[in-house]
């Protein structure tokens, strides 16, 4: 056995091939090739994901390989075929030029990939392959659905609503159909009721649920307004389910992440609603009277249109951007009257935790956080924002700073000369090394050890030669950006006078990365480092 550290990798992409095994088929084809290559599997270096797609990189077993390899703890990886790592060629190359880099060996199983150019021009038709089969995948499911939509088949749909219990193909004797769960269609009788006759608002038939005691499909107890009227609005009630009611489409960038979620969702999409003359219905078992969801609908517009009228969006320069420090839920805007009679013309804007609405956590907040008057707020933001835009050494330092850190990382002038002459006797060396293990002076253990080294030492320098690149012909752009400063900040000071509210509020999204408050004390997170550090906290008066 040689002393070479082992990992496999394997992956399946939906939960019907975790259960037919094709995941423990690839893990025993790893095991038999590491073993025929008198290798040894290192313990805790079997990475396997069930059940994930290949078109995304954020994968738990993955992340796990990746952080082996960044230690160097792994020297050869194990793969049943490039469309297991990634379906996407962008993401293979990626994985592939990263775990090379680290100096890696990759052995696929279905085709060996060595380091000549026929080999890469494999690897990538192989991914361009996989790539492409994955979009005729999903366009034959899409058509397949669409098709079983027209011939009024349940199967188009992606689950049955609460009140329903899909029944598949094989348990429904070769055709799909959704069953009526009567316990759940009593409570969605009563929501109905409760919003079409009773005319209650969605917040309070949520309480009403929680009161009684009832659960959600996935068995919580707390339900929300959001999913409340998704079910008012849902056709199939009435005995018309419908195909094709939203799209999905890439998310827009979000100013802050969300609580709890420092990383995005690999898989965030948002949804866009279909005109309903371009839905498929299927017909179901009606659980609600038409009368009755035609009642809803009525309600839920009145709802709309009797809504307090909303402030426009600009008149709250830090929506999205507050954020409360004690629990880390956002501010949103709130008005209140100055007088006990409510006039919409005389209010006061306050900012307000989300943590501190009781009714939104069954009853009991979990802050304590007061709120804040807005225009106190904005007016603290807005004195630093303009600080920022107004004086340019502070810009001016934020460059400066980088130029030295561009300077720290290429001290020597020839940096980039000497680490081409590094990297060329490297690989000198290594192919001194091959020659002699083709000419039996070395032998395998001892060649194997040696090579991966220089492999991996090479992949380093070519790492700093890059960066070293990089960072050569960025100081030269960065050196413009001072000496134009001056010249920004003289036509900022002339124009930050005159903007409006809109042009306020996006100044402040472009340096502010956001705002931190803790009772009358706020932070400032600025994008651009002040000249004196993070701004400290501002007590409001």
């Amino acid at each position: 056995m040689t002393e070479m550290r082992c990992a496999l990798y394997a992956r399946v992409s939906s939960e019907a091939q975790t259960r037919d095994n094709t995941i423990a088929s690839q893990v025993s084809a790893l095991q038999e090739h590491i073993a025929d290559d008198d290798c040894m599997l290192e313990p805790g270096h079997s990475y396997v994901d069930d059940g994930y797609s290949g078109s995304i990189l954020l994968r738990p077993a993955l992340e796990r390989l990746r952080d082996a390899v960044a230690a160097g703890h792994v020297d050869r990886l194990y793969v049943h075929a490039p469309d297991r790592l990634a379906r996407r060629y962008a993401h293979q190359a990626l994985l592939i030029d990263e775990f090379r880099r680290a100096g890696v060996e990759i052995v696929f199983l279905n085709r060996p990939i060595g380091g000549t150019a026929e080999d890469d021009l494999l690897l990538q038709v192989q991914g361009v392959i996989a790539e492409y089969e994955r979009a005729k995948i999903l366009e034959r499911s899409r058509r397949g659905r669409r098709h079983a939509a027209r011939s009024g088949s349940v199967s188009a749909l992606t689950g049955a609503p609460f009140g329903y219990r899909y029944v598949s193909r094989d348990q429904g004797g070769g055709v799909a159909r959704f069953e009526v769960v009567e316990a759940e269609a009593h409570i969605v009788r009563l929501i109905f009721a409760w919003v079409g006759l009773d005319r209650m608002s969605l917040r309070e038939v949520c309480r009403r649920l929680e009161q009684i005691g009832c659960q959600t499909r996935t068995g919580a107890t707390h339900w929300y307004a959001s999913t409340i009227r998704g079910m008012l609005t849902n056709p199939a009630y009435v005995g018309r389910a419908a195909f094709g009611r939203a799209r999905y489409v890439p998310p827009r960038p979000r100013l802050r992440p969300i609580r709890g979620h420092s990383q995005p969702s690999p898989r965030a999409a948002s949804r866009v609603p279909i005109p309903p003359e371009e839905w498929i219905e299927i017909p179901v078992p009606p659980l609600v009277d038409p009368t009755v969801f035609e009642a809803v609908c009525a309600q839920l517009e009145e709802n709309r249109k009797r809504k307090r009228q909303r402030t426009p969006s600009s008149d709250w320069l830090l929506q999205g951007l507050a954020v409360c420090r004690r629990c880390g839920y956002a501010y949103y805007g709130k008005r209140a009257p100055r007088t006990r009679k409510y006039d919409p013309t005389d209010t006061l804007r306050y900012y307000r935790c989300i943590g501190t609405d009781g009714y939104r956590f069954s009853g009991h907040p979990v802050c304590d956080n007061p709120q804040i008057r807005g225009d106190h707020l904005e007016d603290v933001v807005w004195d630093q924002v303009k600080g920022l835009m107004e004086d340019p050494r502070r810009m001016a330092e934020e460059y400066r700073r980088r130029l030295l850190v561009a300077r720290d990382e290429t001290r020597e002038p020839d940096e980039i000369v000497r680490l081409e002459r590094q990297i060329a006797a490297l690989q000198r060396g290594i192919s001194r090394l091959i020659d002699s293990y083709a000419e039996g002076v070395i032998d395998k253990t001892e060649f194997e050890p040696r090579i991966a080294g220089l492999k991996q030492r090479v992949s380093q320098l070519k790492e700093r030669h890059r960066a070293a690149v990089e960072v050569a012909g960025n100081e030269h752009e960065l050196s413009l950006l001072v000496s134009r400063l001056e010249d920004f900040s003289a036509k900022v000071k002339a124009g930050l006078a005159g903007l409006d509210r809109t042009g306020m509020r996006q100044i402040i999204r472009t340096v502010v990365r956001r705002v931190e408050i803790d009772d009358a004390h706020v932070e400032i997170i600025f994008r651009v480092p002040p000249l004196d550090g993070p701004t400290g906290p501002k007590l409001l008066t």
